[in-house]
């Protein structure tokens, strides 16, 4: 099973460190999340950075808000950054869950999954060389996938999950082993259902901290003021894995459940953090 990174936001300036030491490790995939009322970086820019910087690791949004995002520029982006990393980009996508970042787009909260739909509907024929409308012809470059970067869809409630099936290649489940299993078995029955070749790929994303008790209190205070929205971050950082032992074992039970790759999310900013979790694999 594979192992990617996911980068902390608290510095975009540290994160060239990050990626670098990621690349020549064991490492498959570098993620990075996204908001956009708060201090973080914006992700397709940010890993455009990264990936001029880096050589053979994947560049992934874990996950990109796309309602937030016009489509057509959206698509050209996409599109354009996978084409010159040689197809590193893997686009995780999402609805999003924040009134003012919908409420700075202007966009309407409540149509979100609706507007995700249309999206991906002219995204893969903009991808495919197709044109954007009757009267508007097709928008480049192609991809260096065909059809588009691989796409993953993060979610919980069955209608995020059956997204997957319709129009993606994968499932990105922020959850514990203890009930990711259910999510898991409910993307692959989507695809079966949806008469998809083969079997979605399954990317499962668990938030570390690895080192001193000093760094270990700063990520969980990073953590707990990026999810205070959800009501939920006591919880959230209660699950915070801070031991070898406990990331080797959080690894092992989603390589039980079929998982194909686990990301494992920083808050801190130390980068040592990647010489640290590339010593327990």
């Amino acid at each position: 099973m594979n192992v990617g990174i996911g980068l902390p936001i608290g510095d975009p300036a540290l994160l060239l460190a990050w990626a670098q030491r990621a690349d020549a490790g064991p490492f498959r995939t570098l993620g990075l999340l996204d908001r956009l009322v708060y201090d973080n970086p914006e992700p397709l820019v940010a890993l455009a950075v990264l990936a001029g910087a880096t050589s053979r690791i994947r560049v992934q949004t874990e996950v990109l808000l796309a309602p937030l995002r016009d489509t057509a520029l959206l698509a050209k982006q996409a599109a354009t950054l996978d084409r010159m990393t040689g197809g590193r980009l893997v686009l995780g996508l999402g609805i999003g869950g924040r009134d003012d970042d919908h409420q700075a787009t202007g966009t309407d909260k409540r149509t979100r999954g609706r507007r995700l739909d249309e999206q991906m509907a002219v995204m893969r024929r903009l991808w495919s060389g197709g044109p954007y409308a009757e009267d508007i012809g097709p928008i480049g470059p192609a991809p260096a996938r065909p059809g588009g970067p691989e796409v993953l869809f993060g979610g919980f409630k069955p209608a995020a999950i059956e997204r997957v099936a319709r129009w993606g290649d994968g499932f990105l489940a922020a959850a514990a082993p203890s009930w990711a299993g259910g999510l898991f078995d409910t993307a692959r029955r989507f695809w079966r259902e949806y008469d998809r070749a083969g079997e979605p790929r399954i990317v499962a994303q668990v938030n570390v901290a690895l080192g001193s008790a000093d760094l270990v209190r700063d990520a969980q205070a990073n953590m707990h003021a990026y999810y205070t929205f959800t009501g939920m971050a006591d919880r959230m950082v209660a699950g915070m894995l801070t031991t070898p032992t406990e990331i080797r074992n959080a690894i092992a039970a989603f390589s039980d459940l079929g998982a194909d790759e686990v990301m494992l999310y920083c808050y801190g900013l130390d980068p040592d953090q990647v010489d640290r979790l590339a010593d327990l694999l």
